[in-house]
């Protein structure tokens, strides 16, 4: 099970439970949910929809059931300069093959996350209107890769979940 031992969340519920399960959400995918730690009404909405798919009584809440339906919802790993192996390559490789979109490629991809890999990020996170500090953290993670149907996260792989 990709969501073992979490606990029932409702609409109301907030926290780090809830961004588990709204990630989890987004790579269904459905990329317009926002991981905000708030289960408010668009969560419960995605929730259900989440429900109705899988073929699971439609109420919204996530228990057991809907926990083992929705993609591991653990977040990616935090990257910066200094970072190293096969995420950062992973990565790299993604940053490479938009750098038209956004100008400005990583260097080598090599697995290692210096100079060239940062600027690449700060240019990412520049074209994705996200906040500019050169760390792969939630909120570029979760930048939207529009031609794509997908996110920066599902594109560099989810097999980095962290627990």
């Amino acid at each position: 099970m990709a969501n073992p031992g979490q606990p029932t969340v409702r609409r109301g519920d907030t926290g780090d439970v809830v961004s588990r399960a709204q990630r989890g959400v987004r790579r269904t995918p459905n990329l317009g949910l926002v991981v905000d730690g708030i289960f408010g009404h668009e969560t419960e909405k995605a929730i259900k929809q989440v429900q109705k798919a899988a073929g699971l009584a439609v109420d919204g809440i996530v228990g057991p059931d809907t926990w083992h339906a929705l993609p591991d919802g653990g977040p990616m790993p935090t990257l910066s300069e200094g970072s190293t192996g096969a995420v950062v390559r992973h990565l790299q490789t993604v940053l490479k093959n938009g750098s038209s979109e956004w100008g400005t490629g990583p260097g080598a991809i090599d697995g290692d996350f210096g100079p060239k890999t940062r600027d690449s990020v700060e240019a990412f996170q520049n074209w994705g209107g996200v906040g500019v500090d050169g760390i792969v953290g939630e909120q570029t993670w979760d930048v939207s890769l529009h031609a794509l149907s997908a996110t920066l996260e599902t594109q560099v792989g989810l097999q980095f979940v962290v627990g």
